[in-house]
């Protein structure tokens, strides 16, 4: 099982990011779309215990792949801590099937545009949702590493934002639904 360390920060312009980014020589690796169902039993059992379940659609110069991913609840840390298990599989359909065979059901869709850069260490996401706007998720192998590239972006006064997308997603439905 693999340990996810992340910094998620809300930006006014990823271009601004991008730009800093070729300033201090990080690698572009690629831009991806993703969708991402997020499944749940009909009780909300992963979300009430802080776990999530997706399967995760990803297009890469046309090439599509899906990953299906677990993750554990948030540890104590400064930035976002949590357990993940991510396989690929094959057929997006029938894992769609297999879940709802075994209880699960979507309960929210959340599609990005992400481009992937390669930063010392550390994994840089500049990530575009429809509508929640634009994001900074910097992922690395522990807190220092993570906290010295926001800093060598010029985003050390931003506020790491815990909650993850498909939550962040379900709080702007419900407040668009009133």
């Amino acid at each position: 099982m693999y340990t996810e360390i992340e910094a998620k920060l809300k930006v006014d312009s990823l271009e601004q990011v991008r730009r800093k980014l070729v300033e201090v020589g990080a690698e572009f690796v690629e831009e991806r779309r993703q969708v991402d169902d997020h499944f749940d039993d009909a009780e909300g059992r992963l979300r009430r215990s802080g776990r999530a379940f997706r399967l995760r659609r990803q297009v890469v110069r046309g090439e599509e792949r899906f990953f299906l991913t677990f993750k554990g609840p948030k540890q104590r840390s400064n930035l976002k801590k949590r357990q993940e298990v991510e396989v690929e599989v094959e057929d997006g359909d029938s894992a769609r099937k297999l879940l709802s065979a075994l209880g699960y059901e979507t309960v929210v869709v959340v599609e990005k545009r992400r481009q992937l850069w390669r930063l010392g260490e550390c994994e840089v996401c500049l990530d575009r949702l429809p509508l929640l706007g634009e994001y900074v998720e910097i992922e690395g192998p522990g807190e220092q590493e993570i906290v010295d590239v926001q800093r060598r972006l010029g985003l050390s006064g931003l506020r790491h934002i815990p909650r993850s997308y498909s939550a962040l997603v379900r709080a702007k439905l419900s407040e668009l639904a009133r």
